[in-house]
């Protein structure tokens, strides 16, 4: 379907040159450099094209060619994107033609004609700009991007996902909701967390700090800064340079905004020497990072340039890995299922062709991450080869309420940085030995984790988590004194509660309430007032009736205690 796409483009505009075309998850896409910007109609106009290709039951061909009569073709259609594909493709060079009029270089493999392509089920979706090879330095392109099914039916599945997705976008529901702005004035990527965005990190936060404590874990705060020479120890200079904002000079000396926290929590293990008898030893920090990102990915929270790691390392003896990480997937898990999460996909990734250590310590340490796996229970696929230089790792991937994964959680062993700053510990017998380092991120950053949260609930919080649980909605003005004691003794149990001051009429302050997505609304007039009660509208469980203040008082109470997502006031 790319190809068809492609040669559809140059029957109708002759000056698109062609790029590359490859497929998606979901459909394909094809980088074009023509003189024009593509508009809607022309995607109408370049769909009844395919469909007429497709018609026409064109024969794809495959054809094996020599370099130089690759290029000789390639230069009698003036194609100088293909040249330089072609000057990274290592022989065979193959080729597919689509019928007698249009070739492309390809690997393959396709369907025997255009005929199986159902003309029915596929769509052109949209045009973005893309830079060639994916560096803002050199041409700005036009990517198409198209969706292709077996069946008219899946492809009327997918596009209502797609709108459900639309619906879910945490950037939209970021603005309307008031939670998060990324301010153009301050610089690309990083993000102002409103009022009520930020409330909602703090309650994130002080969940997860608590989860931690109760499983072994203490706190560290490092700086955002350090000398430069630090991270040329730690590798990064050298293996992460692309991704790092440039030093800054003060008091002679460089310094750098730190990309990762680890190397700060290596030095905090390097301040003295340690025993045997202290390991494992368990440190975690909401450690925020700067990370130079191409404005072409960046994208809401999923991709920022400053963010915050729930980073933590664990320091082991290697017979303690498989407890170690057995002990990190429950909590993993405890966390993710207090938002809801659920279900995984999990990867195990092994030692890569390029890595450091003896075979002995890769082994055991793969072992000991398998052996984790096998004792929680969950299935897993093996990544062969795709692990860290420094270590082999686990990867998690969540599952959302319309089934889409992300990458969130990350365990990770680490042989690199132990010997790159030379830690030690005194074992058993006397000597030195060293540790074995565990690096681990539940929600990977929180920013993403947010992001991947608004949309999983659609903005429609549970109640434990709303930033705002609770909105009076006074009818009258003799209603507002009841009003204003019953938000007091709520706000000071530590429910989020305030008062629409308004004086709307009831259906616009009921609406109000409905648009912000607060859990629990309270109406108010002259009969709660005079009862000293209040009426009570759920978004997930409709009308509550009039309750008194003791009774809402305590369901809220227990709601937040519980981390639940209704009242419950039976």
């Amino acid at each position: 379907m790319s190809h068809v796409l492609a040669m559809a483009v140059q029957k109708l505009f002759p000056k698109a040159q062609v790029t590359i075309g490859p497929w998606t998850e979901t459909g394909f896409y094809y980088d074009f450099d023509n003189p024009e910007p593509f508009s809607e109609a022309d995607l109408k106009a370049i769909e009844k094209e395919m469909r007429r290709i497709i018609g026409q039951r064109l024969p794809l061909e495959r054809i094996e060619v020599s370099r130089e009569e690759a290029e000789r073709r390639i230069r009698a259609q003036n194609e100088p994107y293909k040249l330089e594909i072609l000057e990274g493709l290592s022989e065979p060079i193959t080729l597919y033609t689509l019928g007698e009029q249009w070739w492309d270089l390809c690997a393959g493999p396709h369907v025997a004609h255009t005929g199986e392509l159902n003309p029915k089920a596929f769509a052109l979706e949209s045009v973005a700009g893309a830079y060639w090879r994916g560096d803002e330095k050199r041409a700005q392109l036009q990517r198409i991007y198209g969706t292709a099914w077996e069946t008219p039916e899946q492809l009327a599945e997918y596009e209502r996902r797609k709108e459900e997705a639309l619906r879910r976008d945490h950037r939209r529901l970021g603005t309307d909701l008031e939670l998060f702005s990324i301010e153009d004035e301050a610089g690309a990527g990083l993000v102002f967390w409103h009022p009520r965005g930020a409330r909602m990190r703090l309650l994130i936060e002080d969940f997860w700090r608590q989860a931690h404590f109760e499983d072994g874990y203490e706190l560290l705060y490092t700086p955002h800064v350090a000398d430069l020479g630090l991270w040329k120890t730690s590798g990064h200079l050298d293996f992460y340079s692309e991704s790092m904002f440039g030093p800054m000079a003060v008091d002679e000396r460089q310094y750098q905004l730190k990309p990762m926290n680890c190397p700060f929590h290596v030095l905090t293990y390097a301040s003295r020497l340690r025993s045997y008898r202290e390991l494992p030893i368990r440190w975690a920090e909401l450690g925020t990072v700067y990370r130079y990102e191409r404005p072409g990915v960046m994208h809401g929270l999923m991709r920022v340039r400053g963010f915050t790691q729930d980073d933590a390392h664990v320091f082991c003896l290697p017979e303690q890995i498989s407890d170690e990480i057995l002990r990190v997937l429950n909590l993993t898990e405890r966390i993710l299922s207090t938002f809801d999460f659920r279900s995984y996909e999990i990867h195990l990734s092994t030692r890569p062709e390029k890595s450091i250590g003896e075979d002995a310590v890769w082994e055991l340490a793969t072992a000991g991450l398998v052996e984790a796996l096998e004792r929680k229970g969950w299935a897993y696929q093996v990544d062969e080869g795709g692990g860290a230089f420094y270590g082999p790792k686990i990867d998690l991937k969540i599952e959302d309420a319309i089934g889409r994964l992300w990458q969130c959680s990350t365990i990770q062993l680490d042989f690199n940085l132990p010997e790159r700053f030379d830690l030690h510990y005194v074992a058993a017998d006397g000597s030195r030995a060293r540790p074995i380092m565990i690096h681990r991120a539940i929600f990977g950053s929180l920013e993403r984790f947010y992001g991947v949260m608004v949309e999983n609930y659609a903005g429609d919080f549970p109640f434990w988590l709303a930033p705002e649980q609770l909105r009076l909605l006074p009818v009258t003005d003799e209603a507002l004194p009841w009003a204003e004691e019953l938000r007091g003794r709520l706000a000071a149990a530590g429910i989020r509660v305030q008062i629409d001051h308004s004086g709307e009429r009831l259906g616009k302050l009921i609406r109000n309430g409905e648009r912000m997505k607060i859990p629990v609304l309270g109406v108010i007039g002259a009969r709660e007032a005079e009862t000293r009660g209040v009426s009570l509208r759920s978004r997930r469980q409709g009308d509550l009736g009039s309750v008194d203040a003791d009774a809402l008082l305590a369901a809220a109470t227990a709601a937040n205690a519980g981390r639940l997502a209704t009242l419950d006031l039976a």
